[in-house]
């Protein structure tokens, strides 16, 4: 060990992965991969806003992380609407996060030659759009002061697998693009901004959509069998193994990680 090393050890790793005195926002908390987040960023001690459609979910999510000492705000807000996503930051303003996690998403399933306007709009103002003016609030009120951006793509907008969800890979592309240029503009202005791309992730959410099978007829069938048999690792990932990502990007275990691409996926992209 160097004589310069022995002056200034590293810090300790409970001070590297503690959230205390944070704020985190997380979207799409209600269910699936922004629970497993919130509570990850809960037990590292942040205080949490908590944002989705459903205000049930939102209610469930808050009593099951009661047990932390942290103080935690629900908010009830449809992301497809930018007049809600604004009303939110006005009631934010003077207790804005300074990490925010972008996870909201939906993927209907759709033949391509079937989408309609209303369709294509729903999709890209929750998944892509929405994560835009999320972010531009975030950077608009904490400019001067920074802060962690975390959104969340998807592989799908890497490697298009799936059928009928070109609406959802095109929205995802959107979103790492976004994270990469902002990366690049506000990485100078103490902001770290990254994109995590979870891979099949076994949540709530693709569980009803085995369920519902039927109706989505044969090739989606085909296409969820071929992925699994694709995946080195042999099994679908848990909301968890995304979350523990999340708090290592939110922390300062990461802070050297900029502009990032974290590939959660279990080995598909690799095989």
């Amino acid at each position: 060990m160097s004589r310069t090393n022995r002056k200034h050890p590293p810090p300790p790793l409970y001070d590297l992965i503690s959230l205390e005195n944070h704020v985190g926002l997380v979207t799409g908390a209600g269910a699936g991969i922004g629970k497993a987040i919130a509570y990850r960023l809960a037990e590292a001690e942040a205080d949490l806003h908590l944002v989705d459609v459903n205000q049930d979910s939102l209610n469930t999510v808050k009593k099951e992380l009661s047990k932390f000492r942290v103080h935690i705000e629900t908010h009830k807000v449809d992301l497809s609407k930018k007049e809600e996503i604004d009303a939110l930051w006005d009631k934010l303003n003077g207790n804005e996060p300074d990490i925010l996690v972008n996870n909201a998403g939906i993927y209907p399933f759709k033949n391509f030659l079937k989408v309609d306007e209303n369709l294509l709009r729903k999709v890209l103002n929750i998944n892509m759009n929405a994560v835009f003016w999320m972010c531009q609030h975030m950077i608009r009120q904490r400019l001067g002061k920074g802060g962690v951006i975390i959104n969340v793509g998807s592989i799908e907008a890497l490697m298009p697998f799936e059928r009928d969800i070109a609406h959802y890979d095109m929205s995802k592309a959107g979103v790492i693009a976004l994270t990469r240029a902002l990366a690049k503009q506000y990485g100078n202005h103490d902001f770290r901004i990254n994109v995590i791309i979870p891979g099949g992730i076994m949540t709530e959410g693709t569980k009803n959509v085995a369920k519902d099978f039927y109706k989505l007829g044969i090739n989606v069938i085909k296409s969820g069998v071929e992925f699994k048999l694709r995946l080195p690792m042999g099994r679908f990932g848990k909301p968890d193994e995304v979350a523990r990502i999340a708090l290592v990007l939110a922390s300062d275990l990461s802070s050297y990680v900029h502009g990032a691409l974290i590939v959660v996926d279990g080995g598909f992209l690799s095989a």
